[in-house]
């Protein structure tokens, strides 16, 4: 050892300093920005769909941390508000956006839902993020036009920005027995796996290595 420090010598301590020292891996970053559908209303956080992702990805070989934004009554002009602050602040790799239910059940424009929507997109990719879009329909009583045009806000930015799209979260779980609370909006615990299973498809192919 004395002899290398001897031929090192005339190497400042700062480039030895990195010679010596291991590289420490980076960590992944996934950021789910949501409503009460992935802040586990009603249900207990250890056993959500975020933290079943969480588990999930612990598995594989890739460090993970995922960090759940989500919020209870979230709506999508609030997702877009708070998501530079959280962009800057978390520096995610992928960016999943879960919203836009709270916004068409209280009959709000989709061109509006759309635009707040194409923002938050937009910001994600201008951070260097792969954003993923999770799809929402509402209660056909809303009428066929505006659940109609609601439902089309979805593939419509999928398409004009490239980005991959969970066609709908609740698929397989909004009319089938015990999935659901008693409010008939939220699912329960034991839709937590299948909420899951609707995103994961689409989230292992903007995983970095297609895992």
């Amino acid at each position: 050892m004395h002899t290398v420090l001897k031929r090192l010598g005339s190497i400042p301590l700062l480039w030895f300093l990195l010679l010596v020292t291991p590289v420490l891996a980076q960590a992944n970053t996934l950021l789910v920005v949501g409503d009460s559908l992935s802040a586990a209303y009603g249900v207990p956080s250890e056993t959500a769909w975020v933290q079943l992702l969480r588990e999930r990805l612990g598995q594989r070989d890739n460090d993970w941390q995922v960090v759940n934004a989500s919020i209870s009554g979230e709506t999508t002009d609030g997702g877009l508000r708070r998501l530079p602050d959280l962009l800057e602040k978390h520096q995610p790799d992928i960016v999943i956006i879960e919203l836009g239910g709270n916004d068409g059940l209280r009959g709000f424009p989709p061109d509006v839902i759309e635009s707040n929507l194409a923002a938050m997109i937009e910001k994600a990719q201008a951070a260097d993020a792969r954003p993923l879009l999770v799809g929402m329909q509402i209660p056909p009583n809303y009428g066929p036009r505006y659940t109609r045009m609601f439902a089309d806000i979805y593939p419509n930015l999928s398409d004009r920005y490239n980005v991959p799209l969970v066609p709908f979260f609740l698929d397989g779980i909004y009319n089938q027995d015990g999935l659901m609370q008693g409010d008939g909006i939220h699912p329960t615990e034991a839709a937590q796996p299948k909420l899951l299973e609707n995103v994961w498809p689409e989230l292992r192919e903007v995983l970095p290595d297609n895992g």
